[in-house]
């Protein structure tokens, strides 16, 4: 029976998601606009690096040194925006991937392999502030909110997908030296695209509690099955995603086809991989994070067997698409399995860990592609070496997550 001389609790007010939902608006037009250098400077970066490289397999380092400099820069940004907010990182990030832009177009136009380089790692600076975007949607979200506000932002990626190969057509040859134009236009992106964030209305953080327990170091992490066998399938996942992507323009073009063949097929792998957001989280919740993570193994396996069936154009759609939806599933379901793995106070140590790790393998992945491409007497021998090398780390996650599937929960829970 209800007692009813007890006093009713006040029913609690509803969350007014007004600020979010404006966040959330400002964040899927950076995600759209700013966004779009991303996709345009992963199809051209390898090309430009071919055009003025000392050797071929040199040529996807500029790569490398662009998810190197997000995975270093990360940390400080993080710091930066725990300190002074949201705007004031993402505008550094706009601010360095302007700045790496204009480096890396001033040394294609003055023939400087090592100027290329060092613009490219300052472009990572971007790369780093662009991952923040859909935490900084859920900021000022509600629960029930939450999800979509993080579902928008990753629409806005579908966006700049269909931007940013656009842009590499009307600017790859805009220029006397092939490729400044499409670095012009990333400063352009960056220095405009910025003011989006004058409209960006994200508290700061508060400090955390003094004596709050701290969890577990890291090496103890790492010794937790479930988190061992997260970071590895992330690692595999996001890698050979890069490994083959990041080869791909130099394959495509290498068997004959055009630079714009080869932005159109970036701009459907790109599709792929933000797409499936919209359910992953759905087929998560139903089938579970690991089951979904060895989809993921299985379509990035189908991804490499197509491309080694031939080089025609259907033959790269197909494949990079599989590949693209292949890293959403792994990647997704490997963060998802991450997330289960610990308590509250230890998110910021294995968050961190896990992104050293995965971005470390990335940043090996695609200084690899280039030494790869090279491998043989012609592109199709380096395009099949590139494939074949997927098979051993696929193999490696697949045992990984069988082996954790294997053990008794009494174990995992230990």
């Amino acid at each position: 029976m209800t007692d009813r001389s007890a006093p009713i609790a006040p029913t609690p007010a509803p969350h007014d998601d007004a600020r979010a939902r404006r966040n959330v608006a400002v964040l899927v037009m950076a995600q759209a606009i700013l966004g779009s250098q991303m996709p345009l400077i992963f199809t051209v970066g390898g090309l430009a690096g071919l055009m003025i490289a000392p050797a071929p397999a040199l040529a996807t380092i500029p790569i490398s040194l662009i998810v190197f400099g997000s995975m270093t820069t990360a940390p400080w940004l993080s710091a930066l925006m725990q300190r002074y907010g949201r705007r004031a990182g993402f505008l550094a990030g706009s601010l360095g991937g302007a700045i790496g832009a204009a480096t890396a177009g001033y040394g294609l136009w003055i023939d400087s392999f090592a100027l290329f380089l060092f613009g490219s790692y300052l472009t990572g600076i971007y790369m780093s502030a662009q991952g923040f975007y859909r935490f900084a949607a859920a900021d000022t979200a509600s629960p029930a909110f939450r999800p979509k506000a993080i579902s928008y932002v990753m629409a806005g990626g579908l966006m700049s997908a269909l931007i940013g190969p656009q842009l590499v057509k009307l600017t790859v040859d805009a220029t006397v030296v092939p490729f400044v134009g499409a670095y012009m236009a990333v400063v352009v992106l960056n220095l405009g695209g910025s003011i989006l964030f004058a409209f960006l209305d994200v508290p700061k953080p508060a400090p955390p509690a003094p004596g709050a327990a701290t969890g577990r170091t890291r090496m103890e992490l790492l010794r937790d099955p479930r988190i061992a066998v997260a970071v590895i399938c992330g690692m595999v996942s996001y890698a050979l995603m890069n490994l083959l992507m990041t080869s791909t323009p130099l394959a495509v073009v290498g068997c004959g086809f055009t630079t714009g063949n080869a932005a159109d097929i970036v701009s459907a792998h790109v599709i792929a991989m933000f797409a499936p957001s919209f359910f992953t989280g759905h087929l998560i919740a139903r089938f579970g994070a690991m089951r979904i993570v060895a989809i993921g193994l299985v379509l990035l396996a189908l991804a490499g067997g197509v491309a080694l069936s031939g080089v025609e154009l259907t033959q790269f759609f197909v494949a990079l698409v599989l590949l693209g939806v292949g890293w959403n599933f792994g990647f997704i379901g490997a963060t998802a399995m991450l997330t289960q793995a610990h308590t509250p106070e230890e998110r910021g140590r294995v968050q961190g860990l896990n992104d050293f790790l995965v971005f470390g393998c990335v940043t090996f992945a695609s200084l690899s592609s280039g030494l790869m491409m090279s491998f043989g007497d012609d592109v199709q021998q380096g395009w099949t070496a590139v494939n074949l090398a997927m098979l051993p780390f696929l193999i490696l996650a697949g045992a990984a997550l069988i082996w954790l599937a294997l053990r008794p929960k009494d174990a995992l829970a230990a």
